[in-house]
């Protein structure tokens, strides 16, 4: 299983408002990979994202931030991959996810959006499925009618502890990930 990705997306909310909120985990993450690679990131005025730029291996990976809400936030990725002729399956998109205890972390290839409006919105705009996943667990409020207002709340000391671990734990991994090597940053994530 050797993919190359170019392109790490963090799903999130822009403005000072969602910035502490379990919905922006995904923003979290690529902050997280920024900071271990002192990357900065800057406004991309094609895609209205933030942008970090990282060599690796003599090749250019980029980690965005669309500034767009979560639902909209497809158009970003597809700007920034129809630019550098990234194809989806070279794209990985780091994520909240419900349906995981806070602190659990999956890495996905390709599937569904399982109701997430961030992944519904990439696989319109990439018009395919077939990117990468990187599920950071939020845990869920019990009550489907409680979703968007607990999505959209901090976490509570300890389950930002956790999620503070398990986005430790990918950007541990990120090397592996980075160069291909799924399985042994799967099995480190997963275990």
């Amino acid at each position: 299983m050797s993919v190359r990705f170019r392109l790490i997306v963090g799903l999130g909310n822009p403005t000072t408002r969602y910035e502490q909120t379990r919905h922006n985990a995904g923003f979290w993450l690529v902050d997280e990979l920024a900071e271990r690679y002192r990357l900065r990131f800057a406004q991309d005025s094609r895609s209205q994202g933030l942008m970090a730029k990282l060599d690796w291996e003599g090749e250019n990976v980029f980690l965005l931030k669309p500034m767009q809400y979560m639902n909209r936030s497809g158009g970003a990725v597809a700007v920034v991959a129809n630019f550098y002729k990234i194809e989806p399956s070279q794209v990985l998109v780091a994520h909240d996810e419900l349906d995981f205890a806070a602190g659990t972390v999956k890495l996905k290839l390709g599937g569904g959006h399982g109701g997430h409006n961030g992944l519904r919105d990439i696989v319109t705009k990439l018009g395919s499925a077939d990117f990468a996943r990187i599920r950071l667990g939020i845990g869920h409020p019990g009550d489907r009618n409680e979703v968007v207002n607990y999505v959209l709340d901090r976490p509570s000391r300890h389950e930002g502890e956790l999620l503070r671990d398990a986005i430790d734990r990918v950007a541990d991994q990120f090397q592996s990930i980075l160069s291909g090597r799924l399985e042994l940053a799967m099995n480190a994530l997963h275990g």
